[in-house]
Formats: C-alpha cells, sequence, structure tokens
C-alpha cells in the first residue's frame, strides 16, 4: 500500500509538471491583403525557441505569461509580442498582422577604386589587406578574417578586463544571462536557420538584450574587421560573439 501511495504522488507530480509546459498559437497574416504569411520566423526571446509558420501561416510555440516573442520576416517590420494570460487561455484564433517594409533605394557607387581595365594597372590600384587572423564561423568553410595586421585577434578583451568602464565589461559582465543564450541559441536549429537567412541584427540584437550599435562595438573592440561586421549573416555574427565571450570569460577568469 505505501509504495501505490508513492507511486501515485509520483504520477500526480508527473502530471502537473507536465501541465505546466504552455504553448500559445496564433496565425500570422499581412496586413495589407489579409493573406497568411509563410515561414514566419517566431522566437521565444527568453526561452530561446523557435519555430515558423506553416503554409496558413499558422504557428504553436512553447511560452509562458510574460515571455516575449519576436516575429520577422524578410521585406516585413519585425515585431515583439508578449504573451499573456488571455492568449494562452484563450480558445479562439489569435490574429497577428505583419506590415511589409517599405525600401529606399540607395545611391551605387561604381569603380570605387577608379579602376582602368588593365589587370596589371588595377592589380596596384585595389588595396589587397594582408596577414588577417582567421576565424571558423559558422556558413563560411574556411573561415572569416579578424582585421587588418591582426597578430592577436583578441587583444583588446585584454584592456576590456583591466579597465571596468570598458564596452566589453559592460555587456558581457553585466549582461550574464543575455551572454548564456548564446549556448542556447546554437542548440535550436529554428533559431540558427532564421539567423542565417538575417543580415540586419534585429532578432540577434533581441535575443542578446543589446541595441545594434552594440553588436557592431562589441565585434570591433574584438578586432573583426568592418567587412566582417557589415557583410556576414547574423549566425556568423553569433558565432563571433560567441568566440569572443568565450575567451573574455577565460581571461576574466585569469585576471
Amino acid at each position: 500500500m505505501r509504495y501505490f501511495v508513492v507511486f501515485l504522488f509520483l504520477s500526480f507530480s508527473i502530471c502537473s509538471f507536465a501541465q505546466q509546459e504552455e504553448t500559445v498559437s496564433g496565425i500570422i497574416i499581412n496586413d495589407g491583403t489579409l493573406k497568411p504569411a509563410v515561414n514566419v520566423n517566431i522566437i521565444n526571446i527568453n526561452k530561446v525557441k523557435g519555430t515558423l509558420t506553416d503554409l496558413k501561416g499558422n504557428f504553436t510555440i512553447e511560452a509562458s505569461v510574460n515571455d516575449t516573442l519576436h516575429i520577422s520576416l524578410i521585406g516585413y517590420q519585425s515585431i515583439k509580442v508578449r504573451v499573456t494570460n488571455d492568449w494562452i487561455n484563450n480558445t479562439t484564433t489569435t490574429k497577428i498582422p505583419l506590415t511589409e517594409r517599405a525600401y529606399t533605394l540607395e545611391e551605387v557607387i561604381i569603380n570605387k577604386y577608379n579602376l582602368t581595365g588593365y589587370l596589371q594597372i588595377d592589380s596596384k590600384l585595389a588595396p589587397i589587406k594582408e596577414n588577417n587572423y582567421r576565424y571558423s564561423i559558422s556558413g563560411l568553410p574556411q573561415g572569416y578574417e579578424g582585421g587588418q595586421n591582426s597578430p592577436n585577434a583578441f587583444k583588446r578583451i585584454v584592456s576590456s578586463v583591466l579597465n571596468p568602464a570598458d564596452l566589453l565589461h559592460n555587456i558581457f559582465g553585466k549582461k550574464p544571462a543575455e551572454m548564456r543564450r548564446l549556448r542556447e541559441m546554437k542548440k535550436d536549429d529554428t533559431v540558427r536557420n532564421a539567423l542565417a537567412s538575417k543580415f540586419d541584427r534585429e532578432t540577434l540584437a533581441a535575443l542578446l538584450g543589446v541595441t545594434k550599435d552594440e553588436i557592431a562595438d562589441i565585434l570591433e573592440r574584438c578586432n573583426y574587421s568592418e567587412a566582417f561586421i557589415t557583410t556576414a549573416n547574423d549566425l556568423q555574427i553569433m558565432d563571433a560573439i560567441s568566440g569572443c565571450y568565450e575567451e573574455y570569460k577565460v581571461l576574466n577568469r585569469d585576471n
């Protein structure tokens, strides 16, 4: 009888735990056409979980009250939606509209280096960067350079450890929870795939709790080149920040 009571108690505990795993569902639509939006990225910033909308714009994702969902799709304005009790308990379909983004074409500069068309001459006119440190970054099979004339790609991190006012210390040191999300991001394929297709830094900034400018500053202080900072996709940027953060932790522990 005693074992039966223990078994019954454990069963109730397991059921209670299972019931605590809540989800929210909805449908993403184009606010202009009112048609379903397909393959929209929905990421729970708090739990670092992601999903995509299906062909009818429907999605379901694990979420709790006060979690924030980051919703994005290329060509649309990204939005953040807070999960409420009403949403979790609501039995009707929640519709979330996305607004198409208007783009302004920028001026294109041709022949930036005043090339002549003759290989022997142009090879001397076009600048060549040498001695760049190369990193292993997701999506790049042979790594990526980390800055011009960089014998030590993390030399600036040392100063950040010694100088409490440095930007790296302020971000890495004061945002440990956000930085720990880097590991969680690598575990969720939906999150990784979403970041691999983005270049706007919006989703990454939301997940890390930093601004786009701070992301650029972090990479610059980790001695990544301007070319990498401006052209890499968000997944490559995430891996670069992750590597910089891991190196920062090692140096910070040693000091």
